[in-house]
């Protein structure tokens, strides 16, 4: 079941495309991370299934229907920078957010808690890091206990000890169970805290899926025989093997492959000794996750 829907959603200024026929569902109870360099159409993204912006061209979709006022008060959303009282405390600070949402004010007790902010609530917010401020945002979206967040880059500006926070605020509120849509410019980001990704560039969808499988970090192998033995013996002997994948020339007369999951290289090893080569080079090469993303971008 989807929660939200874009269906070959458009948005032009002009003549620039801001956004072009996005198509994508986002699953109930993911993390959905919006993944793109600035410019890529993330925040257009967010704003058009917030309703802020008006599509040119296509259609958006909550909980199946179009967008309403009832399906709005399900959703709670951080798209710009938090703006607070500075004289006020942080609990005032939600009281006047929860009346403007209308909200039941009990929830603000519950949204302190969350952001780890309970034991500071009395205090006035001018005291408070970047970082606090942040999650004080996102326990103002949580009041009335919405089922779907929307986050635009929740860590953007942040210390390091901020950014940490706030993932792992994302990572408990993924787990009790709610959908959370986030856009982030930081690969990393989205490997740590998101189930689904998809990938924007140039207002374009590239890819769409489970992190772990358009995010893969997969290893390669590296393998050489003895020298003096034809590369092309070897790369015979792993075009007959099923879980061999992706072969590819490197230097010094060896070759790279892929394994599907399941199979180590100590099962590779196996399978070309019971074809009777030995090899005399065998490693493991990490693919950079920066890699995975530009060629993405840039093949897709």
């Amino acid at each position: 079941m989807s929660v939200l829907d874009f269906d070959n959603l458009s948005k032009r200024y002009g003549r620039t495309t801001a956004l072009r026929e996005l198509t994508l569902s986002i699953p109930a109870g993911s993390v959905y991370g919006l993944l793109g360099p600035n410019g890529s159409g993330k925040t257009t993204t967010l704003g058009l299934a917030l309703g802020v912006l008006q599509p040119s061209g296509g259609a958006v979709r909550w909980f199946g229907a179009p967008p309403s006022a009832r399906a709005r008060r399900r959703v709670g959303a951080l798209l710009e920078t938090p703006n607070f009282y500075p004289y006020l405390s942080a609990r005032q600070n939600l009281q006047i957010a929860a009346d403007m949402k209308q909200a039941d004010a009990r929830s603000i007790d519950a949204a302190l808690e969350t952001v780890g902010l309970a034991q500071r609530q009395r205090e006035p917010v001018s005291g408070f890091s970047l970082g606090m401020k942040q999650r004080l945002a996102i326990g103002a979206a949580l009041l009335g206990q919405p089922e779907v967040l929307v986050l635009d880059e929740p860590t953007n500006g942040l210390d390091p000890q901020g950014i940490a926070d706030v993932r792992e605020l994302v990572r408990r509120l993924g787990a009790e169970g709610r959908t959370i849509v986030m856009a982030s410019h930081l690969l990393d980001e989205i490997e740590k805290v998101c189930t689904h990704v998809a990938v924007l560039h140039q207002g374009q969808l590239r890819a769409s899926g489970p992190v772990a499988g358009i995010l893969s970090t997969a290893d390669r192998v590296v393998l050489g025989l003895a020298p003096g033995t034809a590369t092309e013996v070897l790369r015979a002997a792993l075009s007959i093997l099923s879980f061999v994948h992706d072969v590819r020339p490197e230097a010094e007369g060896r070759v790279s492959c892929a394994l599907a999951l399941g199979h180590s290289p100590a099962s590779l090893n196996q399978a070309l000794f019971a074809q009777g080569l030995a090899l005399a080079h065998l490693e493991m090469r990490q693919r950079r996750l920066e890699d995975q993303f530009l060629a993405l971008i840039n093949n897709s």
